[in-house]
């Protein structure tokens, strides 16, 4: 997935210890850049259900290279078929895995939550030098 997941199938995701093996987890002494969490119930073989700890955030709605790694980890134990759906608290994404090619896709839909802005500091204090930003 480009990013560390560690995914621990559970019987029943709502009741999985989330706030209690997330963090434990992502510190482990076995992932030294620490990793994401993914909590995954089989609910048949098309579908399952996930919550997910990133790190450094701690508990999300729903991680698209987490649902990735979740899918990827059941069929891996070949407990579901190489497409399945993701239920997430936000929502229910597609997960596909071409045996042919190795490719992993997620599908979903994107919806705006909102813009961010920040100032950035005078970098001539920063730096100490003169720099050209203006390409």
């Amino acid at each position: 997935m480009g990013n560390p997941h560690c995914t621990l199938l559970v019987p029943d995701v709502k009741a999985a210890p989330v706030d209690v093996l997330g963090p434990q987890l992502e510190r482990h002494p076995a992932f030294p850049k620490r990793t994401n969490v993914e909590f995954v119930q089989v609910l048949d073989r098309h579908t399952l259900a996930a919550r997910f700890w990133e790190r450094g955030v701690g508990e999300t709605a729903a991680s698209g290279t987490g649902a990735c790694a979740a899918a990827v980890a059941a069929m891996l134990k070949h407990l579901v078929e190489r497409q399945v759906t993701i239920i997430t608290e936000q929502g229910s994404l597609e997960v596909v895995w071409d045996a042919s090619s190795g490719e992993v896709t997620l599908i979903g839909s994107a919806h705006y939550v909102g813009q961010v802005g920040w100032a950035l500091p005078d970098l001539d204090e920063v730096h100490g030098t003169e720099m050209n930003l203006a390409g």
